[in-house]
């Protein structure tokens, strides 16, 4: 991806945080995929009071990017909007359910997460990832 294609999808991901749906944690989370083609696709996360059923950002954003029949995703951007400045990067990392959806969906996605310089590839957060053979 480009300075221009990351800055866009992160901008596009701190905007879906403010459609966050979080009542419990109070920690809006956005997401934002970019395909191939240019199509970028937003998440944000939507919890619920039997918490096993809340979804995360970057799971929205990806299953709305597949459903819209995309094959082929660039880059992933989280921004965990409400998590304190200096916070930790574990803190504003992907969950492991997120994890094993980006190694399953994305898994040549570039990864970008709010407030970090660096670029980041699924490898870095699931060495070893589960996997099945197509």
């Amino acid at each position: 991806m480009t300075k221009q294609e990351r800055d866009h999808l992160m901008e596009a991901a701190k905007g879906a945080a403010k459609f966050a749906y979080a009542p419990y944690s109070h920690f809006r989370v956005g997401a934002a995929v970019l395909s191939r083609n240019g199509k970028v696709y937003t998440g944000a996360n939507i919890e619920n009071a039997s918490y096993g059923l809340s979804l995360c950002a970057e799971r929205v954003a990806l299953a709305a990017a597949k459903a819209a029949g995309e094959q082929d995703l660039l880059g992933i951007a989280v921004a965990c909007v409400d998590a304190p400045a200096g916070s930790p990067l574990d803190e504003r990392l992907p969950c492991g359910a997120c994890r094993q959806w980006i190694q399953e969906l994305a898994p040549d996605a570039e990864i970008l997460i709010l407030g970090e310089v660096r670029i980041y590839t699924i490898s870095d957060f699931l060495p070893n990832a589960f996997r099945l053979s197509r």
